[in-house]
């Protein structure tokens, strides 16, 4: 009876070890912005940050960079400080090296549009839904609201030059 339970167990870590190294090659590729909701950690209302549309998107190389580029909708060119300062909360970018593993990617940031990022790992929960790459971060103060406490949920859709990085 032990050895069955050991062969089962092992046959499972197995199967789950395959599922997510083809995860690691389906995220591989360039993915277009779909949408980006912030959901407030303690009242749960989630809220369009960067407006309904905003633009952007996500490379993920085969050799493991990851590089994201969000930025709202409407945005006004900056001609002075005051509207330069406001531009920088209306985007988040960085790129590092990543890993999939148990489900999450887990970027190394190397550089960031907010140094508070640089050199954290930034963990993100993935699920694939047809065409649909959906990241979700656990709970974090995010730099661009005052340090806020949110749930980053993105979802990213397949380019047309999705497998140019493959």
């Amino acid at each position: 009876m032990k050895n069955l339970l050991n062969l089962v167990f092992l046959v499972l870590g197995c199967c789950a070890q395959t599922v997510f190294a083809d995860d690691n090659s389906r995220i591989v590729g360039n993915w277009k912005l779909v949408s980006v909701l912030y959901e407030d950690a303690q009242t749960k209302e989630r809220f369009p940050v960067l407006g309904e549309h905003p633009r952007g998107y996500q490379i993920a190389t085969a050799s493991g960079r990851w590089l994201a580029l969000v930025t709202a909708q409407d945005r006004a060119i900056p001609r002075t400080d005051e509207e330069r300062a406001k531009a920088l909360k209306t985007m988040i970018s960085y790129t590092g090296q990543y890993r999939v593993e148990k489900g999450q990617v887990v970027t190394k940031v190397e550089a960031a549009w907010n140094e508070s990022w640089v050199g954290t790992e930034q963990i993100r929960a993935y699920r694939f839904e047809g065409d649909l790459l959906h990241l979700e971060s656990p709970p974090q103060p995010h730099p661009n609201i005052d340090g806020r406490v949110v749930k980053i949920i993105v979802t990213w859709s397949v380019s047309p030059e999705r497998l140019a990085c493959a």
